[in-house]
C-alpha cells in the first residue's frame, strides 16, 4: 500500500478514534493532522470545504466520515 493518507481529525471525536484505529488495525500508516490543536490542518481542511471531522484522504479521494468499506475499497 503506497497511498497516501491523511487523517483530519478532533481530539475529542470517537469516530477519528475509531478511523484511526481501524487503519492501524488494518497496519496503514496515516499522518493525522488534529484540527483542535493545529490551526494550520483546520483552515486546510475548511479550504476543501469541510466542517466536521474525521476527513481522510486515500490518494486523491476523500472520504467524510467513518466508512470501513469505503476505506477497503481505497486501499486496494
Amino acid at each position: 500500500m503506497n497511498k497516501n493518507v491523511v487523517v483530519y481529525s478532533s481530539s475529542t471525536c470517537v469516530y477519528c478514534k475509531d478511523a484511526k484505529d481501524y487503519l492501524q488495525a488494518l497496519g496503514v500508516e496515516y499522518t493525522e493532522k488534529n484540527v483542535s490543536t493545529d490551526m494550520v490542518a483546520r483552515k486546510e481542511l475548511i479550504q476543501k470545504g469541510f466542517m466536521g471531522v474525521p476527513v481522510i484522504m486515500i490518494g486523491e479521494e476523500t472520504i467524510q466520515g467513518f466508512d470501513k468499506g469505503k476505506i477497503d475499497e481505497l486501499l486496494k
